[in-house]
């Protein structure tokens, strides 16, 4: 809002007070200054008000303010009553009085709106950013300017047989002031007459009923609108009016009687005229009421740490309109004034007193609270250690968006139910995401973009699973994604090897390492349905599956305009986190034997069956065991395969003899060739 100082000034007195002061006090007590402008002999300023301080869009409202800071007078008072020169009244009826719990009406007769508006009148509404329109229009926007009221005036000649408050029919149409044509919603608040709509009520008047240079006569309006019955009514219909954004707000219900008096002295004073009673249709049980507010002086006192006796407290709140009720001295009873909507608790009325007597009036110290190191559990990866640990291994922290667009959340999971937004930002972010794929698929292909050819990328955050309850599941997950070179760029390395499913099943069990029991997981070949169906696998932990690891299905690829392979994971957090805690074990000082071990399998049967096998017949002497070579070709049956395991043995007590050594083989044999069918390959 842009106010004048030479308009301030006459409504409060501020004498020996500066501008620069004047500006200073204005945005210590909250009323932000956004910036100033010198025209002629005044000074504008623009203040940047916050939605609760709907009283202060009112030079009366900012003068009340001003009086407060610096314990002056306000100026202005309340208006005479106009004697009434006719009897001449116009029917108006309310109909939805939770509304409108108040409107008031005058006729006015016999105005001549060719008057020019004073030069006066032109100046104040242009140093507020409103166009001079005829005098009559002038006049309702100054008041409200003035008061905070907004007003209407309606041409009596145009209006058939009387006002009615009323919600909109379905279909209802409206010409409103500026050409544009609405149709009415049924809980839309209009103002009509018997025959047809007038205004929507609390933003803009019809065009077929506003005042104009050959209008006599004049219908003056002014109501008390509920907010709650107009917010967000004017942006549904593209508009924003100065009338809907203080009726948004609040306006002092008590207001509508004094802005009309006020604006029909002015309107007899500037295009003549004679006006009639004033009409009021009021429904007292509806309007807001100001209920008292308990303030204990003794809070007051602690919370900002200031010493000022119980008297100067009670002077500072009655300056601000509020009446105190003292007959306890512990606990008053606070009853704020009819324009201030934002005052209904204790805390309020602190930041009152903080904000009038000066922010930097308020103590401050320290909190004496003793404070203890939170416990860190050894049980647990801490999640910054599993960042590192990526980040070492070349990876990059990616954080997206929660919500996803649904096409690419049905590529990735088809028919899987999701959990829809009921306002979403945009038709590409509707659903919330079930897997972090999604995020990390759409930063790929943004790289990629981008000339980017080697991605290392991984990210943790909640997924939105739907569940039997209101609120989804959001259990935390792991994603992770790599795409291109396996290494970067190097004169002593060949970088022209691609990723591949190998090496981000490196990484994973790199990251289960950390977990203190990496022999827990298992990976096991299984398809799903957004990878490729010869690379994927499912990941378990103890038996339970918390995660997926392969390459991205070649059919996605092409649908996402992605260049390949693209190798994905996502485990359950949680699975990563929990860790077992190291237990202590002495290092033998005998000698190890190492054996190797070549065997002939079905070329589909997995590694880790083997390796199963061979550590549980391999008993306590098998220390380790390592796969060194998978070869299928020449000299294999096509429908085999060769793998070959170099084997560890060592006895923590004693130096294991040849034939210790060798029964353990020849057991780690016969489990082999009675349970995966292996032979000994020659």
């Amino acid at each position: 809002m842009k106010i004048s100082e030479n308009w301030l000034r006459e409504c409060v007195d501020l004498e020996g007070i500066d501008s620069a002061r004047l500006v200073a006090a204005l945005t210590m007590a909250g009323l932000e200054v956004d910036t100033t402008e010198t025209r002629g002999d005044d000074t504008l300023i623009a203040l940047d008000l916050t939605p609760n301080r709907g009283d202060c869009l009112g030079m009366h409202g900012i003068a009340r303010e001003v009086a407060a800071i610096f314990d002056r007078e306000t100026r202005f008072a309340e208006p005479p009553a106009v004697a009434a020169g006719h009897d001449r009244a116009f029917p108006v009826a309310v109909r939805n009085t939770n509304a409108c719990p108040r409107y008031c009406g005058r006729v006015v007769t016999g105005v001549d709106n060719t008057r020019p508006s004073p030069a006066w009148l032109v100046e104040r509404l242009a140093a507020s950013g409103i166009r001079s329109v005829d005098a009559i229009v002038d006049l309702t926007n100054y008041v409200m300017l003035e008061t905070g009221q907004p007003l209407h005036a309606f041409d009596l000649a145009r209006l058939e047989g009387s006002i009615v408050v009323r919600d909109a029919e379905a279909g209802e149409k409206l010409t409103l002031l500026d050409g544009s044509e609405v149709e009415a919603r049924g809980d839309t608040l209009l103002i009509c007459d018997e025959v047809k709509a007038l205004a929507l009520a609390g933003i803009m008047g019809g065009e077929h009923s506003g005042v104009s240079a050959t209008t006599t006569s004049v219908f003056l309006e002014s109501a008390h609108f509920a907010p709650l019955a107009i917010a967000g009514k004017a942006r549904s219909y593209g508009q924003s009016t100065d009338s809907s954004h203080r009726f948004e707000r609040g306006v002092d219900p008590q207001m509508p009687r004094r802005a009309l008096e006020r604006v029909t002295a002015l309107i007899l004073e500037v295009v003549g005229g004679s006006a009639g009673p004033l009409q009021e249709s009021c429904d007292e049980e509806r309007l807001p009421r100001r209920d008292a507010v308990v303030l204990q002086p003794a809070r007051v006192q602690r919370l900002l740490e200031i010493q000022d006796p119980p008297e100067e407290l009670r002077a500072l709140l009655e300056r601000l309109g509020m009446s105190c009720d003292q007959s306890d001295e512990t606990r008053w009873l606070v009853t704020p004034p009819s324009w201030r909507f934002d005052v209904e608790r204790e805390e309020d009325l602190v930041e009152e007193v903080a904000r009038i007597k000066g922010y930097n009036q308020v103590g401050c110290s320290w909190p004496a609270g003793a404070m203890a190191p939170l416990p860190a559990p050894e049980g647990r990866l801490e999640l910054p250690a599993l960042r590192r640990h990526l980040a070492a291994r070349g990876y990059h922290e990616a954080i997206t968006y929660s919500f996803v667009a649904p096409e690419l959340q049905e590529l990735l999971e088809p028919g899987a139910a999701t959990v829809d937004l009921a306002n979403p930002i945009s038709a590409d972010m509707s659903v919330m995401r079930r897997t972090l794929w999604a995020g990390l698929l759409e930063t790929l292909k943004s790289q990629q973009g981008r000339s980017v050819t080697r991605t290392r990328l991984f990210e943790t955050g909640l997924v939105f699973l739907p569940g039997d309850g209101e609120l989804p599941e959001q259990p935390a997950n792991l994603g992770m994604l790599i795409c291109g070179e396996r290494l970067p760029r190097h004169w002593a390395e060949d970088g022209a090897r691609r990723s591949d499913f190998h090496d981000l099943k490196g990484d994973l069990a790199s990251l289960f390492q950390l977990t203190g029991a990496p022999g827990a997981f298992r990976f096991t070949a299984a398809p799903h349905p957004a990878l490729h169906p010869g690379q994927s696998a499912r990941i378990d932990r103890a038996g339970q599956p918390v995660g997926w690891i392969g390459a991205l299905h070649p059919r996605l690829l092409d649908r996402l305009e992605l260049a390949g392979p693209v190798l994905l994971a996502e485990i359950r957090l949680g699975a990563v986190l929990q860790r077992e805690l190291p237990r202590y074990r002495s290092i033998s000082r005998q000698p190890v034997v190492k054996r190797d071990l070549a065997v002939l399998v079905e070329k589909d049967l997995p590694v880790q069956k083997l390796i199963d096998t061979i550590r549980q017949a391999g008993g306590d002497t098998l220390h380790d065991l390592t796969l060194f070579d998978v070869y299928q070709g020449e000299g294999i049956d096509k429908e085999r395969k060769s793998i070959a395991f170099a084997l560890t043995f060592q006895h923590p007590s004693h130096t294991l003899s040849e034939d210790e050594v060798t029964a353990v083989m020849d057991q780690v044999v016969a489990a082999l060739a009675r349970e995966q069918g292996a032979a000994i390959r020659s």
